[in-house]
């Protein structure tokens, strides 16, 4: 007969995270139902077996005649989504931090897990309603997914999402449907991988655990790496096959016996029992030298200490490097490569080093020609991926039929043209590492409605395809638009907008950071030449002063335009571009602003003013003049890209789009806009 069960939660997006995990553990052939008590519940439950997420609901499920007395429950215990949980690692100790849940109960339950898991160096303010007390000097908030319950004046939320059940309430669903030992092989893996990522001691802590161990040797003798494991006496617990081959030891059973009595090598002993805080190593063992990475388990007063070959480990790293070059899945940009020392931007690189150590999803503003991708491909080699390909898309260069299939891939005959076998998309490509999506506020709602899908549940489908597939990805947005105002105007997904400001930069313009002009064209200069280039104090100061509507991209041109038409190693007046080069500078006179309509961004208001331009000399304002027109400014477009353009502006009604050797003109609003800023 068919198993079944029922799974019953308080909140909608309890059962969507609760569901996925019984799942992940049970075979596809078991059925589960599930409610939310927030929804609604239609029918009575009557399956044999009810897994409850909390305590709670029995008595209101059997109150309201919503579950047959036969049932048998289990009440799952709760624990920490542990996969979540790394940004806290890195607040100082001492922090005071929200603690925000919806139930005293369970605020205090995640509370205590988190100190027990060694989170204990926080100062936690629980925080649920009715004990919604203002606390002074705090701006971080903790939530498990309660993120609408987090008070206004917070400045900062760690959402370390739904709890999840744990390990015991896991076993017991396995064994009440008498699948544990069929399934007991894929559990001690995804439970393996659980305890080394969080450097939990590999141990037996209950019944449980014993009936996996047998498997857990097996994979972790089948791990590459040495791996050993000893508490504060210097007791071994786990000594796996690698580790003994690496080091050239013949002995069988290592577990129980003091690593004084197993090594020989004293600087080895003297690091694996110094009690030093956490760190790497690098030592010669038999004429081998050997990489360690040795850390703390806290709650068990345990130590873990991991062994590489350093040799293999640096070709292995290497070929790795060489062939995402190859592929072209790097990412080219370290911090070292944003230049400047004025303030505003020592803060925006010091945010952006701290949310690369965070896997959060990021969203970066700011106008052209600041150095978004800079930015994405500097977070990259920061964090803990960077040894994973980075992959980088510009919406508004791709047609919007090509977006989908170029980012999810499609199955072999989705659609007329398809390739023989299929085709993997950006997303399947950037597994285990970043893609960055430039320009995310030119994308449609119906992309943006699968964007918010992906970075919901971490999985993608192909088009055309019934395969979901799970992928591991850090997305990282940039955008040159006001994105809120466009969440406002529906022009922009409100969801996919909070979900993609987790992590949020702001990327001053270089008008804003004029003290770094001098030090950025130093830079490009010496990127063209090692000639001692110089400019008059005349050149320096019109080129500070200047707006650079175009930003760096724009201080850029200008130099190669220098180093082009010099007569010699010092930059006079007579060097520098005239003011046609700098046509846009009337649109950044402070005083000319104000008038401006804040619904154009400064792209719409350059293109506007060169159909004006063309008008005015009798040219036809066309995709293609318009094309040519604008090439080697600031904002180099695509013919695709100005059509879009062209079609936001008529429904705008700032210009008219006639047919013919007509082109495009300016309306009678558009024409009065223009004559405004001149």
């Amino acid at each position: 007969m068919k198993k079944s069960i029922t799974l019953v939660t308080g909140s909608e997006h309890t059962r969507i995270a609760l569901l996925q995990q019984l799942r992940d553990y049970l075979p596809e052939e078991i059925e589960i139902t599930s409610y939310a008590i927030d929804v609604g519940i239609n029918n009575k439950i009557s399956d044999n077996l009810v897994i409850l997420s909390s305590s709670l609901l029995k008595n209101e499920l059997l109150e309201a005649n919503l579950l047959d007395e036969n049932c048998e429950i289990i009440t799952a215990k709760r624990t920490i989504n542990f996969d979540y949980i790394d940004e806290l690692v890195f607040l100082p100790p001492k922090t005071k931090v929200l603690f925000v849940n919806d139930m005293p109960e369970s605020t205090f339950e995640s509370i205590d897990i988190l100190k027990k898991i060694g989170i204990d160096y926080l100062e936690y303010i629980p925080y649920y309603p009715g004990n919604e007390q203002i606390v002074k000097d705090i701006d971080i908030a903790i939530t498990p997914g309660e993120i609408d319950k987090v008070p206004k004046y917070i400045k900062k939320i760690i959402n370390i999402q739904v709890r999840i059940i744990d390990f015991e309430s896991i076993i017991e669903i396995l064994r009440k449907l008498d699948i544990l030992d069929e399934r007991a092989n894929l559990f001690s893996h995804k439970y393996l991988k659980k305890i080394i990522n969080m450097a939990k001691r590999l141990a037996n802590s209950n019944k449980a655990i014993n009936e996996l161990n047998n498997h857990l040797n097996l994979v972790i003798d089948g791990l590459k790496d040495g791996i050993l494991v000893y508490n504060s006496s210097g007791t071994i617990s786990v000594f796996n096959e690698n580790l003994k081959k690496l080091l050239n030891i013949h002995q069988n059973d290592l577990s129980g016996k003091n690593i004084k009595n197993v090594f020989n090598n004293k600087s080895l002993i003297d690091f694996l029992t110094n009690n030093l805080p956490a760190e790497d190593k690098i030592l010669t063992i038999n004429e081998t030298e050997i990489l360690i990475n040795k850390f703390y388990v806290t709650k068990d007063n345990s130590a873990i200490a991991v062994f590489k070959n350093l040799k293999e480990t640096i070709e292995v790293n290497d070929r790795l490097k060489r062939e995402l070059i190859k592929k072209g899945l790097y990412a080219k940009y370290t911090f070292d490569d944003i230049i400047g020392t004025s303030e505003n931007i020592k803060k925006v690189k010091d945010i952006a080093k701290k949310l690369a150590k965070s896997e959060l999803t990021i969203l970066i503003e700011g106008e052209s020609g600041t150095g978004k991708e800079l930015f994405a491909s500097s977070i990259h080699n920061e964090s803990k991926r960077r040894n994973g390909p980075f992959l980088a898309v510009n919406f508004s260069a791709l047609p919007e039929e090509l977006i989908e299939s170029e980012l999810f891939g499609y199955e072999e005959g989705a659609f007329t043209g398809a390739k023989k076998g299929g085709k993997a998309g950006l997303f399947e490509l950037a597994d285990g590492g970043t893609i960055f999506l430039d320009e995310i506020g030119d994308v449609s709602l119906k992309i943006q409605s699968r964007l918010l899908r992906v970075l919901q549940e971490k999985e993608v489908m192909r088009i055309g395809g019934t395969e979901i597939k799970p992928i591991n990805v850090r997305v990282i947005a940039a955008t040159n638009k006001n994105l809120a105002k466009m969440a406002k105007e529906k022009q922009f997904r409100e969801d996919l907008f909070y979900r993609l400001k987790m992590g949020y930069i702001s990327i001053p313009p270089l008008r804003d950071r004029k003290k770094d002009i001098p030090t950025i064209m130093e830079h490009f200069i010496k990127q063209e030449t090692t000639e001692d280039i110089r400019f008059s104090p005349e050149v320096i100061d019109i080129l500070t002063q200047h707006q650079w509507l175009g930003n760096i991209r724009e201080l850029k041109n200008t130099i190669m335009y220098i180093m082009a038409v010099k007569e010699s190693n010092y930059i006079t007046l007579k060097d520098i571009p005239d003011k046609g080069f700098f046509q846009q500078d009337s649109l950044y006179n402070p005083s000319v602003t104000e008038k401006i309509d804040q619904s154009l961004d400064n792209e719409l208001k350059f293109i506007l003013q060169v159909i004006y331009n063309l008008n005015k000399s009798g040219r036809i304002a066309g995709r293609e003049t318009i094309e040519k027109a604008i090439l080697g400014t600031a904002f180099e477009l695509t013919r695709y890209q100005i059509r879009n353009r062209l079609e936001k502006l008529e429904n705008m009604g700032l210009i008219i789009k006639k047919r013919g050797r007509h082109g495009t003109v300016l309306s009678e609003k558009g024409a009065n806009f223009i004559n405004s800023i001149i």
